[in-house]
């Protein structure tokens, strides 16, 4: 497994998707037209290999846009996770109950969107891209638009539960995944669990070369910076150098 991509959901796209390039000095790659079909907009942005998203209501009765009315304010939405199996993914889920809410098979692609009830703390996605270093929702061209030189890599997410240590232990069973505790390791990351609520994606790791540079673009756009970390679109991005 492999940490691919992270999507945020926010009530305004633009000004959200500004604050990220600004900051961690990322450009959108790529605005998914195949997201209307879920009533959304998007930008994605590459983060070496890996993606930022965010994503907003474009239509009303989404479902991200009643996630939205509960939270009552932007945040964390989806954990995109990679795999080099989805047949045997598939039926290791079916064998635990989780079910499938959405899917696709595409030429360069498959995905399959799980039950956030049968999973919890988020959305999630499993992708197989042929071949694996592929990533079609990153857009024909994202190698290009590709900046490391303040952001380089996703090493983490963090995910807020009331009961953190059930939450690790079954996101670990469904997944597959080595864990210690309250955290899950992956191929280059770490997936945290945390007793807060709400439930959700409250963090995101970075490894960040550029992190003095982030810090002042934070305090620029009057962004709250805390230490090594800023918050944007209702997330906490914690800069690791």
């Amino acid at each position: 497994m492999r940490l691919r991509q992270i999507a945020l959901v926010a009530r305004a796209l633009d000004p959200v998707v500004a604050d990220l390039c600004a900051v961690l000095g990322l450009e959108v790659g790529f605005r998914d037209p195949g997201v209307a079909e879920f009533g959304l907009h998007n930008a994605v942005m590459p983060v070496g290999t890996q993606f930022l998203e965010v994503v907003s209501p474009a239509t009303e009765g989404t479902t991200a846009g009643r996630f939205l009315d509960k939270r009552g304010s932007d945040g964390g939405y989806m954990v995109i996770l990679q795999t080099s199996d989805l047949a045997a993914d598939r039926e290791r889920m079916g064998a635990l109950g989780v079910r499938i809410v959405w899917q696709v098979t595409l030429d360069d692609i498959a995905t399959i969107h799980l039950h956030p009830r049968d999973v919890g703390g988020a959305i999630v996605s499993l992708d197989e891209p042929r071949p694996p270093e592929s990533w079609r929702w990153g857009g024909p061209d994202w190698q290009a638009k590709a900046r490391v030189g303040v952001v380089r890599a996703i090493t983490g997410v963090t995910i807020a539960a009331a009961g953190p240590e059930q939450l690790a232990a079954r996101w670990a069973e469904v997944f597959s995944i080595r864990r210690a505790g309250r955290e899950l390791a992956i191929d280059g990351a770490v997936i945290r669990f945390v007793d807060e609520e709400p439930e959700g994606i409250v963090a995101v790791g970075l490894a960040a070369p550029g992190v003095e540079r982030a810090l002042a673009a934070a305090r620029a756009r009057a962004l709250t910076a805390v230490r090594n970390s800023v918050w944007i679109g209702g997330v906490r991005f914690d800069l690791e150098q």
